[in-house]
């Protein structure tokens, strides 16, 4: 299981919602954002979070692969945001 999906179960994040998250970050960095904030992980936690994603950015194509959905549209959005 990918590490970051290991994560949010860990911290009872059910299925849907973690879809839910990643369907965000495809469609809408920013919005994901918000997402990740209203899931109630302590933020102690959050940080290993963010720092495995930032350590390890690869971790999120094998997400959205097991998750089944488009990495493009993640590409996508980060060209977006860095115009």
């Amino acid at each position: 299981m990918n590490p970051i999906i290991a994560i949010l179960k860990t911290h009872n994040v059910n299925d849907k919602k973690i879809k839910s998250l990643f369907e965000a970050l495809t469609d809408n960095p920013m919005m994901a954002m918000s997402l990740v904030q209203q899931l109630g992980i302590p933020p102690e936690e959050l940080k290993k979070l963010m720092g495995t994603i930032m350590a390890q950015p690869q971790l999120i194509k094998e997400a959205t692969d097991e998750l089944g959905l488009d990495f493009a549209k993640v590409q996508e959005a980060k060209d977006k945001l860095n115009k």
